[in-house]
């Protein structure tokens, strides 16, 4: 899984990616000083998993990650070349989903590209970028489609009434997230890598001074609360100056520094978890005297699918996926009292894997 962190010059996007994964991208008060994409591999924050090492007495502990990618600062015009729009919007087109972080602070230190804070002229100028953007790769797209129309096979008059309605609704500033598609039409929007197609979390980048109001509180996050919930998309506040402090501390400095700030998690977590929801992901978990390790597959996978995400041969000569719930096993104690009292089930071939599942999977090639 890989998440893009986009936002205009000087929101706070090195200073937030710094926090996630420790990496120290340079932050700077000026324009494009992350110029190549920093990439950061971190972990997902997995309770359990410490638990089944008690449990199993394992020699490690392998969480499952996510790949974040800090794209330099888009600006107006990106989608002509402005800056280095280009470059940063094929970077954009090779995430699975867009962290877009937007500055609801003021401080007269740090210049807005703009000259004034206004969340919603700043999400607006990048939707904006991007729209422009789909709409020449759409132009592309439709010149061909126009060709194999001629070939007289229905499905190409089918996918330029799709493009043509597309169009219509990027001409009217809608991003095809905001989209209505049927099944079929789904499918052929996903193979098209549209950038306004890729789900969004907005970050809000708050003031130390707000940390622990109430965002409906903080005129600047209720704006862009309001804004995100007519486009069904979820807002995540924090502040990324706070949090790349957090990311700095041991785990009991951590957990004391979160309590005097009256937080019960820091916001990675739950940027973390958020991009789980958003992507629609689940984490099953594999246990043993060597390893305790958790995997991450989107939810509605069934058994050998989840079996191949481990290895190839698993999925190619799946038998039967030996499971029982996390919680199951916590409480039996351990995995053979858990078995004596029945609580391991063998599932097929169908099985659903669900978020939780500890699985021992039986294979033959």
């Amino acid at each position: 899984m890989k998440l893009g962190i986009v936002g205009l010059p000087n929101v706070g996007k090195s200073t937030l990616f710094n926090a996630i994964t420790k990496a120290g991208a340079e932050s700077a008060n000026y324009p494009f000083c992350t110029i190549e994409p920093n990439v950061g591999v971190v972990a997902v924050p997995d309770e359990r998993l410490e638990k089944l090492r008690e449990l199993h007495n394992s020699e490690k502990v392998i969480p499952t990650t996510i790949e974040f990618v800090d794209i330099a600062g888009l600006v107006r015009g990106a989608s002509r070349g402005e800056g280095l729009g280009n470059k940063f919007l094929s970077h954009i087109r090779e995430v699975d989903a867009i962290v877009h972080v937007v500055r609801c602070f003021q401080d007269p230190n740090i210049t807005h590209v703009d000259g004034k804070i206004d969340p919603i002229r700043d999400i607006e100028t990048i939707n904006l970028e991007l729209i422009f953007a789909d709409l020449e790769s759409l132009d592309k797209r439709m010149l061909k489609t126009k060709k194999m129309v001629k070939t007289g096979e229905k499905r190409y008059q089918q996918e330029l009434t799709l493009l043509e309605r597309i169009k219509s609704g990027l001409e009217d500033n809608i991003p095809l997230r905001n989209m209505d598609f049927d099944k079929e039409e789904k499918e052929i929007v996903k193979n098209l890598f549209f950038l306004t197609s890729k789900p969004v979390i907005y970050a809000a980048n708050i003031a130390e001074d707000d940390i622990g109001k109430e965002p409906e509180n903080i005129p600047m996050v209720k704006e862009l609360m309001d804004f995100a919930a007519k486009e069904n998309s979820e807002v995540l506040v924090l502040c990324s100056k706070i949090e790349e402090e957090i990311a700095q501390l041991d785990a009991d400095e951590k957990e004391m520094f979160l309590k005097e700030l009256g937080l019960k998690e820091s916001g990675m977590d739950r940027l973390i978890k958020c991009c789980y929801r958003l992507l629609g992901l689940i984490s099953f978990l594999t246990a043993g005297p060597n390893e305790v390790r958790a995997w991450t597959i989107v939810e509605g996978t069934k058994a050998p699918q989840a079996a191949g995400k481990i290895h190839s041969d698993f999925e190619r000569g799946f038998i039967r996926a030996e499971t029982i719930a996390y919680e199951d096993l916590i409480s039996a104690g351990s995995y053979a009292a858990a078995k004596e009292k029945g609580l391991v089930r063998s599932e097929g071939k169908d099985y659903v894997v669900k978020d939780g599942d500890v699985i021992l999977f039986r294979f033959n090639v």
